[in-house]
């Protein structure tokens, strides 16, 4: 059988692959994991005893209702406690797990994916992402019987009141430079930080123009947010803004656009960032941590600086992982799904919007100016359908490919040939010191896949 479990959660089309059903299912399998000290522990004097507290929240897409009320019972018929907290960033469920000091945290969105999709991620006790070996045991515990409590010791449904004010008060004390005189377009890509994210950015005294704002359940992501700036761009120049900043429908990602209309994507976040907290001595053995997809630009920028570029694989887990493995401070990827340890455990996006604008803030300085210390390789990215991802990537036509391309590179730039995560591409991804270079190198290294 399939793993349940991909690489941020269990996601898929709702109410078709991703069911009621199955999040029922999900949820109840997860209180037995993941809220299983909490039934061994001794009665502390309550009337039933002690049931794990459990935070559910969601983006705004239409199948989030079904998906959180199917939650929300699961939960409730394992016996534990579901605390709503309502439309909010997956970040803030992370937080909120924490501060609600609840045994877990539920977040029902697909993130950028389009609406008819959604997906199931989970936050272990303190908002820590699961690890593999904890999502095979909740998938393990879905298979087996297991008794179901009654009467009085079925879970309850609660609504959180101050779930919002709670991650907004965070977000104010973790960025405390003020924003006043800044000109901001936020673009909400009609998601979870349709609310929260203005009202951040203004709580720090900025002028906020929101666009994209207005969720009905059906917009969300659509020609909009992180992965459609070609709004934003237009909507900073039409303002004459300072900065835009675009979010994803989860919120955990962050891209910007600086007052020319120009794009900073992830890696140029990261480049301003690490320099900023390099600066406060606050980057931890001067390292920032960055996935293979990462430009090598930023890898030159980092260089330049006196700052360590840590490499990952693709994806935010793996960033998490060599985080917390060293201590470090900041990490993210080029998509702009940027971590801080020392303010929450996952990317957050308006957290991320937030310490851009303050180190424009701090430095009187243009966001073009603050991103200009990196500058981009041309980079282009083919992917190539293929029977068997894996086995063509480890051809020897195509590794005979790779080695003259990076022969003709020769240091200049580089070539990445990885199996997709999902689908069965492979994708090759060539930087080299001109557009025109790199779009030769991969369309050759392409065929040589295709063909194999």
């Amino acid at each position: 059988m399939a793993r349940l479990f991909g690489t941020d959660g269990v996601r898929g089309r709702a109410n078709d692959q991703l069911t009621p059903e199955l999040a029922l299912d999900l949820a109840s399998a997860a209180v037995r994991v993941l809220g299983a000290d909490t039934f061994d522990r001794p009665n502390q004097g309550e009337a039933v005893g002690l049931r794990p507290r459990v935070v559910v929240g969601r983006d705004p897409r239409a199948s989030g209702e079904l998906l959180e009320a199917a939650v929300c019972a699961g939960l409730a018929a394992a016996g534990a406690d579901a605390v709503r907290v309502g439309v909010v960033p997956t970040p803030a469920v992370a937080f909120l797990t924490a501060d609600y000091k609840a045994n877990f945290g539920v977040m029902i969105s697909a993130s950028h994916n389009p609406m008819p999709d959604n997906g199931i991620k989970f936050f272990a006790e303190g908002g820590h992402k699961l690890s593999d070996a904890i999502e095979d045991a909740i998938e393990d515990a879905m298979r087996a019987d297991h008794p179901r409590p009654t009467g009085a010791e079925v879970g309850r449904i609660v609504d959180a009141a101050d779930a919002e004010d709670r991650y907004l008060a965070h977000l104010a004390q973790t960025v405390t430079t003020r924003l006043d005189g800044l000109t901001i377009v936020v673009d909400c890509a009609h998601g979870a930080a349709s609310q929260v994210g203005p009202a951040a950015y203004e709580a720090a005294g900025a002028n906020v123009i929101a666009i994209y704002a207005e969720p009905d359940g059906l917009n969300i992501n659509d020609g909009c947010g992180s992965t459609h700036l070609e709004k934003l761009q237009a909507a900073v120049l039409e303002h004459g803004a300072d900065l835009g900043l675009a979010h994803d429908g989860d919120a955990d990602r962050c891209l910007a656009v600086d007052s020319t209309g120009a794009i900073v994507d992830g890696d140029k976040i990261m480049a301003v960032l690490a320099l900023a907290m390099h600066e406060t001595g606050e980057l931890t053995d001067n390292v920032l941590v960055a996935t293979v997809m990462s430009n090598l630009g930023l890898h030159i920028a980092m260089d330049q600086a006196g700052i360590d570029l840590k490499v990952t694989g693709v994806g935010d887990r793996y960033v998490l992982e060599e985080l917390r493995a060293g201590g470090y401070a900041l990490g993210g990827e080029q998509s702009g799904h940027i971590v801080i340890p020392a303010a929450g455990t996952t990317g957050d996006g308006v957290l991320t919007g937030l310490m851009l604008a303050a180190r424009m803030a701090s430095t009187g300085s243009r966001l073009a100016d603050l991103a200009s210390v990196m500058m981009v390789l041309p980079q282009e990215l083919i992917n190539v359908k293929v029977s068997d991802k894996h086995a063509v990537a480890v051809a020897d036509s195509v590794l005979d490919a790779v080695k003259v391309a990076e022969a003709e590179l020769d240091g200049y730039g580089r070539i990445l040939l990885r199996p997709s995560g999902t689908e069965q591409l492979v994708r090759v991804m060539v930087e080299a010191p001109t557009a025109e270079s790199a779009r030769g190198i991969a369309e050759r290294v392409a065929k040589v896949v295709a063909s194999v």
